[in-house]
């Protein structure tokens, strides 16, 4: 330590960000664009999580595994393909170029917009939002800097849970099985959890011809999303060869040497009876454990401070995002909410707007956080995009919702790409036909999503879509008669009368 410079910046910053994944780095450019003098701070690589070990270069490798599924189905297009073979090594290649053209194409806007970009450890010393925060910056040389606000983005990395000896050799964390060095498909997996990120794993590597198992404590994969949508999607793992227990609950997994063996019993049984309770085992190759993320919290500075946390969660006032510290925000998946890259997104615009408002010489707004409309998808075949309410939370509500149900099997588009799994499902409140959810399971789920995203963010009608006209022959017409559906009019679909 004696050896390392101390650089002491003369920079007064207006904002320094901790953490550069999609909050961080997206928040960097947003306060540049407003005329902020801003430094980010990353320990590791720019985007985080999700560009480096997480929804990128996953979806580098779905799409290596779709075009797998693609050619299988050449022959009714009329296209002949023989002795095609996965190169999964090549496949991990690509992956690994998106990821660094990316990370580049990051580095290069933020310099673009003169943005300082320090990588090491980041910490907070003391300060206050008056006389602004001392950090200290520990990377291959030491610096600390001055900023009138900060804004931390410190993000989130996979729970490891003890009992499960996660040893990243053979039972690994979703980081371990995207690292650019895993390069073999092993014959057999086992996977322990089946919410988002073990489905998406399961369908890329049962595509890859991995056999795939699924080890799911509750009752049900995906437990969040409507039945129906699971129910068809376990249509197409079934297809796949995945094998999905549920109700399970994992007491131990252990690495053999050349194997990897779980050990479960009924989720139902009380942990004061686990001991004489029936056991199952299973064995694979490798064993991914994807069942939780934590939050990065830890030696940042919060404790000095005084900025108080519940388990690693970063308190903040969730419209404003500032901390119990006045002048210090926190954003994305360290703040306990939604964990995805687009609410990180959003956070950040608002974070900046508190920030750079709160500091003489901006003309900035004051901005506040809007959690009602938030689109999700899921990346497994098919995709699955939903936005706003379930039925049941629906239901829960008291609300009085009319279901419009329409197949991709009766959409033009869809058969001439002999794309026709899956639905639409579209719900509107009945007595005012606002749309207020919508869940959909099919080829392009997640960008059709995004229309009624738009409708819900907006307060649109049923009547406020079906009146607006749409290319034909499109998927996006899926929205189109969706809604219709909802109210009998679906033209390509036998409905109920018309709603009066």
């Amino acid at each position: 330590m004696d050896e390392i410079d101390i650089k002491m910046s003369d920079i007064l910053y207006d904002i320094a960000i901790i953490g550069a994944g999609p909050g961080g780095y997206h928040a960097a450019i947003r306060a540049a664009q407003y005329g902020a003098k801003v430094a980010l701070i990353e320990k590791d690589k720019l985007g985080g999580t999700c560009l480096n070990l997480g929804c990128i270069p996953t979806k580098a490798l779905y799409a290596s595994a779709q075009s797998i599924e693609r050619i299988k189905d050449f022959d009714d297009l009329g296209i002949e393909i023989e002795n095609y073979k996965l190169s999964f090594k090549k496949a991990v290649e690509r992956k690994n170029r998106v990821v660094k053209d990316l990370v580049e194409g990051i580095e290069a806007l933020e310099k673009a917009w003169k943005n300082d970009i320090f990588y090491g450890h980041g910490e907070i010393l003391g300060g206050n939002s008056r006389s602004g925060f001392h950090i200290q910056i520990k990377g291959e040389e030491i610096n600390t800097i001055k900023a009138k606000r900060v804004i931390l983005a410190t993000g989130s990395s996979p729970a490891l849970i003890p009992a499960f000896n996660i040893d990243h050799e053979r039972i690994f964390t979703s980081d371990d099985i995207l690292d650019p060095k895993f390069t073999s498909i092993p014959e057999k997996l086992l996977i322990i959890g089946a919410g988002v990120i073990g489905c998406e794993f399961a369908y890329i590597f049962a595509s890859f011809g991995c056999k795939v198992t699924m080890i799911e404590f509750l009752a049900s994969p995906l437990a969040t999303e409507e039945p129906m949508i699971v129910k068809e999607l376990l249509k197409k793992f079934k297809e796949l060869g995945i094998e999905i227990k549920t109700s399970q609950n994992v007491l131990s997994i252990e690495n053999t040497g050349s194997r990897v063996k779980v050990t479960t019993t009924s989720a139902s049984i009380p942990r004061d009876q686990l001991e004489n309770a029936e056991k199952t085992v299973f064995e694979a190759d490798y064993c991914l454990v994807s069942i939780g993320r934590v939050k990065e919290s830890k030696d940042i500075g919060l404790e000095e401070l005084n900025i108080e946390t519940d388990r690693g969660t970063i308190k903040c006032d969730h419209s404003s995002l500032e901390t119990t510290v006045s002048g210090i925000y926190a954003i994305g998946d360290v703040t306990g909410g939604l964990m995805l890259a687009h609410v990180a997104y959003h956070e950040a615009d608002v974070a900046v707007a508190n920030a750079l408002s709160s500091i003489e010489g901006f003309s900035v707004k004051k901005n506040k956080t809007d959690y009602e409309v938030v689109p999700a998808t899921i990346f497994t075949s098919p995709n699955i995009g939903s936005v706003g309410l379930r039925r049941k939370a629906a239901k829960d509500r008291g609300i009085d919702v009319l279901m419009g149900y329409f197949p991709y099997q009766s959409l033009g588009k869809a058969k001439c790409m002999g794309e026709e799994e899956g639905f639409l499902i579209t719900l509107a409140e009945k007595e005012s036909l606002r749309i207020i959810g919508a869940s959909c399971i099919g080829v392009e789920a997640s960008e059709i999503i995004a229309e009624l995203a738009l409708a819900m963010k907006h307060g649109l009608t049923i009547h406020d879509i079906s009146e607006t006209i749409h290319s034909h022959p499109t998927i996006s017409e899926m929205v189109l008669e969706g809604c219709e559906a909802v109210i009998g009019k679906a033209i390509h679909k036998k409905g109920r009368p018309l709603h009066q």
